[in-house]
């Protein structure tokens, strides 16, 4: 394929794409969106190296051209990055290498109907001042430059690796952005204050130095996570007391601030052969709580601020097909529910530490369905210098959080030995 078949096809799946877009937002892209869509060649920041599938399958562009470009202009998440860089390739578990084969996305390219919904949200324009949390390849950041113009946009990579990587990519296509390898919970403090503050990376609690970073008035705009599900996008107006406040809309899957992750698992961190649990029984399915239903899961997840779960299937327990584990992000309590596998109305509880896990996931879930089933959408979050309070509705109607909301994030949460 020649160079001027390649421009004709990135041609039309850059128009395929835009379209898609569009239809995903419900209505054409803004203009100046657009314009910097086809200045800003996504294929210029996408690396040559790809990892396709849940298997998360190398793709290279040398190699597999058409793959890779499909890939690259899909209204998807395009992973570039494993194992915080440290690729597996092929070793296989086992053998004193216990992290052996094992692959895990650590950065990606977000998906562009997102990342397009996300920079419409935040109200972007020329001369604001933009501060970008989460570099990752730079196309990002491109956008974002195009429209607020040269100068304007800082972007603070927590990888070195990616941070130079991306601002090698914005100066050779001639974006002046200043990119900052650093932690981006702190911000870039030298070049506030800003106007806009945008997360491609989600959290779970809002650090207060981005606070103190945007002027009062400004946006906040960020994707959110509990340890119960990643789902959501905050949209916070900074107020001049160095609070802020502001609403929940029902988008984005994002990667989690590194700052935020802890590594637990059932077997090796939280769960002790010692351990006497209480035993009851519950007539609430457990998947009730934790599948098909993103309003269901985001609601418990806003009001049981640091617990996490994750399904066991055949735990090789007599009468057991199925056993849901919850647990603290601090591993002092847990519990487990059971299905045996017929029964669509009993099902077998067990609890132990000094709370009592399913027993607050039941509350949760019979308090969203007692008012009357709420989307994302009508929920908030005030932040102040003391806390950080969701709300329904409105702000002077607080949702009953129970735990301490440890922003700790939960990853690898797997069943099994270990």
């Amino acid at each position: 394929m020649t160079a001027s078949d390649n421009a004709a096809s990135e041609r039309v799946a850059l128009r395929d794409l835009l379209g898609a877009v569009g239809a995903g937002l419900g209505t054409p892209l803004r203009p100046e969106w657009e314009r910097a869509a086809w200045v800003v060649r996504r294929s210029a920041f996408v690396p040559e190296r790809i990892y396709l599938g849940e298997e998360l399958v190398p793709c290279d562009r040398g190699r597999e051209p058409e793959n890779w470009l499909r890939a690259v202009y899909g209204d998807h998440s395009v992973v570039t990055q494993i194992n915080d860089g440290e690729d597996p390739g092929d070793r296989e578990p086992g053998n004193g290498d216990p992290g052996g084969g094992e692959r895990w996305a650590s950065s990606s390219a977000s998906a562009p109907g997102i990342v397009f919904r996300m920079l419409e949200m935040a109200e972007v324009t020329e001369g604001c001042r933009v501060l970008e949390i989460g570099t990752g390849t730079g196309w990002n950041a491109g956008l974002l430059a195009a429209v607020a113009g040269p100068g304007n946009v800082t972007s603070v990579e927590v990888d070195p690796a990616l941070a130079a990587e991306a601002g090698a990519r914005l100066r050779r296509e001639g974006l002046r952005v200043a990119v900052v390898a650093g932690d981006g919970a702190a911000g870039y403090a030298d070049h506030a204050p800003y106007d806009r503050l945008i997360a491609t990376c989600s959290v779970r609690s809002v650090p207060h130095p981005w606070l103190e970073q945007v002027r009062p008035g400004g946006i906040v705009l960020t994707p959110w996570e509990s340890p119960w599900i990643c789902y959501g996008l905050l949209r916070l107006t900074v107020d001049d007391a160095g609070g802020a406040a502001g609403r929940f809309s029902p988008h984005s899957a994002f990667m989690l601030m590194r700052q935020q992750r802890t590594d637990l698992r059932i077997f090796r961190d939280v769960v002790r052969d010692t351990h006497r649990p209480d035993g009851s029984t519950t007539a609430l399915p457990p998947w009730r709580v934790t599948e098909d239903d993103l309003a269901a899961r985001f609601a418990v997840g806003l009001l049981l601020r640091d617990v996490w779960w994750t399904w066991h299937d055949n735990p090789e327990v007599d009468g057991v097909a199925s056993r849901l584990w919850l647990a603290t992000t601090d591993a002092t309590s847990w519990a487990a529910v059971d299905w045996d596998g017929t029964s669509d109305d009993h099902f077998a509880v067990w609890q132990y530490g000094p709370r009592r896990l399913w027993d607050e996931a039941e509350a949760a879930y019979a308090w969203w369905v007692r008012h009357d089933r709420p989307g994302p959408e009508r929920f908030g979050l005030t932040v102040t210098a003391t806390g950080q309070i969701p709300w329904l509705d409105h702000a002077d109607r607080p949702v009953p959080v129970t735990g301490t909301g440890a922003a700790g994030a939960v990853t690898g949460t797997v069943t099994g030995a270990g």
